[in-house]
């Protein structure tokens, strides 16, 4: 299949980039909880907040950091880790809980990097074959996408999966969205995007990406989680600006993106905070409102 390119940076209008930011989506975990009060000046209500599962976090936490989501009046969706549930008990109860006492209407199920399963789910097809989301009144899914594969597992076997699970959720009429492991090259992104169009999903496809954090920061999540190529375009810059600005943020791969909106390729962006949620909600607010500048390095500064 030919590969789309992407235009020249500097025929994107400035609307097109504060409107992705618009309509983005967020991540959170539950050490965040603290600051939805104070992101509540800087997100418009009904903001969708993924919220993030940290290593022996546990499901009660998940479902106060979502019903915290809800009370500040954005959308929370719970990432949920199949390979964590220990029975089908489990997974109908936090189900239920999520959305009677949580408000969740949007679940983002992963498999979860775990060598084993706790219980009977190794693989997010196993949760979607039994109907449980509908079941209890969910309408909406989120699932992963990896448009530069998975150091685990063989990228035929992430082929494979992603389009029978975009095929799972549609028999069972769920609104679904593919939501990418983060990326720092837009071309990775929109290559994947345009074949899953070709082979028929019609999922909506998000653009992961990393909000603004140090250099140092991204190139250790990006080890643990695996990013592909793009991670080269972390050392692009000349060494003594890093040092200087000591930050790197999506500005660029943004910017890329954008000058592709008006194709039918993908549907939005969502932002990793790593830790720095307030920030990245700041940095949101101020593309949100124009408050910035393209420049001449194929990307633009806030």
């Amino acid at each position: 299949m030919k590969q789309r390119q992407v235009k020249p940076a500097m025929l994107i209008e400035p609307g097109v980039i504060a409107q992705l930011a618009r309509d983005s989506s967020i991540e959170m975990n539950v050490q965040d909880v603290p600051d939805l009060a104070a992101s509540r000046e800087l997100l418009p209500a009904g903001k969708k907040v993924y919220v993030s599962h940290l290593p022996k976090q546990t499901w009660q936490q998940t479902l106060h950091a979502c019903r915290k989501v809800r009370e500040a009046g954005f959308d929370p969706v719970p990432h949920v880790p199949v390979r964590l549930l220990t029975s089908e008990r489990e997974l109908d109860d936090l189900l239920k809980g999520a959305v009677s006492e949580s408000g969740v209407q949007e679940v983002l199920l992963i498999a979860g990097d775990y060598p084993k399963a706790a219980g009977p789910y190794p693989a997010v097809a196993d949760v979607l074959k039994q109907g449980k989301l509908t079941q209890h009144g969910l309408g909406r899914i989120s699932l992963a996408g990896h448009p530069e594969g998975h150091p685990k597992v063989s990228l035929t076997e992430i082929r494979r999966a992603e389009h029978e699970k975009a095929q799972l959720a549609q028999d069972a009429g769920l609104q679904t969205t593919f939501l990418t492991q983060f990326f720092f090259e837009a071309q990775p992104f929109l290559d994947w995007s345009n074949d899953l169009r070709a082979n028929g999903v019609q999922a909506r496809l998000v653009a992961g990406l990393a909000g603004p954090a140090s250099i140092a920061t991204l190139f250790r999540y990006a080890v643990r989680c695996g990013v592909g190529p793009s991670i080269r375009a972390l050392g692009a810059r000349p060494s003594s600006l890093v040092k200087l600005i000591g930050d790197h943020g999506p500005e660029r791969v943004i910017r890329d993106l954008a000058s592709t909106t008006h194709n039918e390729s993908f549907n939005g962006i969502h932002l990793f905070c790593f830790g720095g949620f307030l920030r990245t909600c700041a940095w949101l607010k101020r593309v949100s409102d124009g408050n910035f500048k393209l420049d001449d390095q194929r990307g633009f500064v806030v």
